[in-house]
């Protein structure tokens, strides 16, 4: 898969990005996302230094990677729990059927 070269815009700065081919809409729309944590950011805490601005919005964003991650990581364990419970529960009511009985 070859790689396509893509224009997007952070911070009113226009930056070109190789992406894999057929991510390019991906691509362009994480931009956007980023941009405007970017300005929301400034908005709200009046960070002028875009260095630190990028820090804080890298760390919200790892923040809330890590808080899916962690959701979706307890939900696993519920749902495999539950297939446990389940199978248990299936295998005692199959051991109590007597053979040729349905």
């Amino acid at each position: 898969m070859s790689n396509q070269a893509v224009e997007v815009e952070i911070l009113g700065r226009i930056t070109r990005v190789n992406c894999p081919s057929g991510q390019e809409e991906s691509l362009v729309k994480a931009a956007q996302r980023l941009d405007e944590n970017l300005k929301d950011m400034a908005a709200k805490t009046k960070i002028t230094n875009e260095v630190q601005l990028l820090t804080f919005v890298a760390l919200n964003v790892c923040h809330e990677l890590e808080s899916r991650d962690n959701v979706k990581a307890e939900q696993q364990n519920a749902l495999t729990e539950r297939m446990e419970l389940l199978s248990a529960s299936l295998s005692d009511a199959l051991s109590k059927v007597k053979p040729g009985q349905q």
